[in-house]
């Protein structure tokens, strides 16, 4: 039992971790204005890692390397930390490019799952209260998402692109979830 609540705290808070890193590069992406609360916030809770990682990796002008290693590098320790709880046991070192594959895999599911997550979390305040003072960064976080599905849909007076957006996240959550339990058992 004890490590079943281990393993638990552990996939929340890397899960936390790894899509604070991940937003991290996609604020990079749509060039969200350093000072705006929420990045303020993720900055302050990555620059732990992100800032060293720096050093030696530096961030593109497009994508932001370092996040996107350091998420990588979040998933990996994740993964060998679920091990050791599950089996108590150091990772051999013959399973490491497994791992090294499955954190690729586990990043990918953690920028998935916060695609739809603001994905949601806009379309219910659009609903709800579209002038929420959250909306502007909710539109500007999912619009490099949102318009090329817009563009494909017909128009009509409702906005079918969140759910389209949705369906497709959770059709590729199930692929990487089968990738990634065939490469490492996760």
């Amino acid at each position: 039992m004890l490590g079943e609540i281990l393993r638990f705290l552990l996939e929340i808070a890397f899960t936390l971790f790894g899509a604070a890193l991940i937003a991290r590069a996609w604020m990079h992406a749509i060039r969200l204005h350093p000072f705006n609360p929420l990045a303020r916030v993720i900055y302050q809770a990555t620059n732990w890692l992100v800032l060293p990682l720096r050093k030696i990796i530096p961030a593109g002008n497009k994508i932001d390397w370092t996040s996107i290693v350091a998420a990588w590098l979040a998933a990996l320790a994740y993964l060998v930390l679920i091990w050791m709880v599950a089996l108590g046991a150091l990772l051999p070192a013959v399973l490491l490019p497994k791992f090294l594959l499955g954190a690729v895999f586990m990043a990918a599911k953690w920028a998935l799952n916060l695609v739809v997550w603001l994905t949601l979390i806009q379309a219910v305040l659009s609903w709800v209260n579209p002038m929420a003072p959250m909306m502007p960064l909710l539109q500007a976080l999912t619009a490099p998402l949102l318009d090329p599905v817009r563009r494909l849909l017909p128009r009509t007076s409702i906005d079918f692109s969140p759910l389209m957006l949705l369906i497709v996240a959770q059709i590729v959550l199930m692929v990487l979830a089968r990738l990634s339990y065939n490469v490492v058992g996760v």
